[in-house]
């Protein structure tokens, strides 16, 4: 089948490009090459510098022709945390994905599969051991300055414990990334309805592994305490280190994303479905800085700062059992294997 995938040359296009490959797709590469995720590098070969927001021009036309599905990875990333951010989480995810969706039905194409992330669900799910099911606001600043971190019940004030997440959670974005993903679906499942085609959206978890970029915004948490190490000195956890989150190796992320383009090929038109993309088995920040330090072999302890960030949520990790029963997806690599062998794999500069 032929494929375009956008955001080719980024950490998680590069995988998906390669596995569709190797099971004997072809693959049209477009990436605009943005300097916060590639630096000043130069395409790779085969690549086509264009950016999406232009889907609408005939060069685009072109590519999309005899297109069977598209696999759309573009985007701008990171915590989007200010306010002057906005825009251009707006123009880049927003309105890319609309002109990409418009391109596509103007040319006949009526599949994709769309990159999403955990963060449209903002905070995970909590339960309070005496109230059941709670659901938790923002946390404060006068809270977080204070060094409590958690969620609290509003019923008697104790913390919530963390349960998993499943895709009919609230979504409730918290971040200038977060409301610009929740957006890329709306246009999405809009779409299917509207041009009687079909699409799936993958709510990617912490992705890492060889070929993720190093201290970027694209980088994630577990390259930036390897960066920490590699200078020698501790990884620095945010609050207390007992934050939980799902880690989800990129050679599953990228197997999800083929998984999903046979499921969206072969789907009736109409339909439209979110996927959690996960391990599984979910960890603590603490303990990730801790693995990645002892595949370094370096004995350094990581360092608990108490700092955090307004953006950040308490916990979230998701459950895989919906991806596993209907696209046949369960991750391969424990975060406790790779996140070892993540601390001498080959990143990027």
């Amino acid at each position: 089948m032929r494929i375009l995938l956008t955001g080719s040359a980024g950490f998680i296009g590069s995988a998906i490009g390669e596995q569709l490959e190797a099971a004997g797709d072809e693959v049209v590469r477009v990436d605009l090459m943005l300097e916060s995720a590639h630096g000043a590098s130069t395409p790779p070969a085969g690549t086509h510098q264009l950016d999406v927001r232009d889907a609408g021009s005939s060069e685009w036309a072109g590519l999309l022709a005899g297109v069977g599905a598209v696999c759309h990875q573009a985007a701008l990333v990171g915590a989007g945390v200010r306010v002057g951010d906005l825009p251009a989480y707006a123009g880049h995810n927003d309105l890319g994905t609309a002109a990409l969706l418009a391109a596509m039905h103007v040319a006949g194409v009526d599949r994709m599969v769309l990159a999403s992330s955990m963060v449209v669900y903002g905070e995970g799910r909590y339960v309070c051991p005496e109230h059941g099911p709670q659901v938790p606001g923002a946390r404060s600043v006068a809270a977080l300055d204070d060094g409590d971190f958690d969620n609290h019940c509003p019923l008697c004030d104790a913390a919530l414990d963390w349960v998993l997440v499943d895709e009919d959670a609230l979504l409730d974005p918290r971040s200038s990334y977060a409301a610009s993903k929740l957006a890329q679906e709306h246009y999405t499942s809009s779409w299917v309805r509207q041009a009687d085609a079909a699409a799936i959206a993958l709510r990617y978890h912490n992705v890492y592994g060889p070929g993720m970029p190093r201290d970027t915004p694209y980088s994630g948490v577990a390259a930036m305490f390897r960066s920490s190490l590699e200078r020698g000195g501790p990884p620095q956890v945010f609050e207390d280190g007992a934050q939980m989150r799902d880690f989800v190796h990129v050679s599953d992320v990228a197997r999800a994303n083929v998984l999903a383009l046979r499921s969206a090929v072969e789907a009736p038109r109409g339909h439209f479905a979110a996927y959690n993309v996960c391990s599984g088995r979910p960890v603590a920040i603490l303990d990730v800085a801790r693995q990645v330090a002892a595949g370094s072999e370096r004995q350094i302890e990581p360092q608990v700062t108490g700092g955090y960030r307004l953006g950040d949520v308490r916990h979230i990790v998701a459950s895989p059992a919906l991806a596993t029963r209907e696209l046949g997806f369960t991750a391969e690599v424990a975060p406790e294997e790779g996140l070892r062998e993540f601390a001498t794999a080959p990143l990027r500069a």
